[in-house]
């Protein structure tokens, strides 16, 4: 493997999450209640063909659990009547990248004439109130779910 595995990578975020929860809450309720994303002016351009009813793969940051650190293995749920499991199999927030991976719903597409920002109208994303968002991609089942393509 050559050196260029180990160096680190830079991401930029393209946007950030606005909701209702500024700190920990269970992704059931927070997937419950409708949330935004706020896309930057020079990334905007790139919401052409999203349309309300689409689901999105959204990659953000847990921005919050950076500075709590992580552990390579854990309970699961922080409950210790789970076994012991690795990070990588689990949906733990306290990872070694603190990235997040959620499909949303959504609502509404448009552009903050003022500010040039796109905005998604969301439901179902459990980001927190100014998670970056680093990445929407359109979900897919046969990408996301290893399903055969229709």
């Amino acid at each position: 493997m050559g050196d260029w595995a180990r160096k680190s990578v830079d991401v930029v975020p393209i946007g950030y999450v606005r909701s209702g929860f500024d700190s920990y809450a269970p992704s059931e309720d927070m997937r419950s209640e409708p949330s935004t994303i706020v896309v930057y002016p020079e990334f905007a351009d790139g919401l052409m063909g999203l349309e309300p009813g689409d689901r999105i793969l959204t990659l953000f940051v847990l921005h919050r659990a950076v500075a709590t650190g992580y552990e390579l293995q854990l309970h699961p749920g922080h409950n210790p009547a789970n076994p012991i499991r690795g990070v990588f199999a689990t949906r733990s927030q306290y990872r070694p990248n603190f990235i997040a991976a959620t499909v949303a719903r959504i609502e509404s597409v448009g552009v903050d004439e003022s500010t040039g920002e796109g905005i998604l109208g969301v439901t179902e994303l459990d980001a927190q109130d100014g998670s970056p968002v680093i990445d929407i991609k359109r979900h897919s089942a046969a990408f996301d779910e290893g399903m055969p393509a229709s």
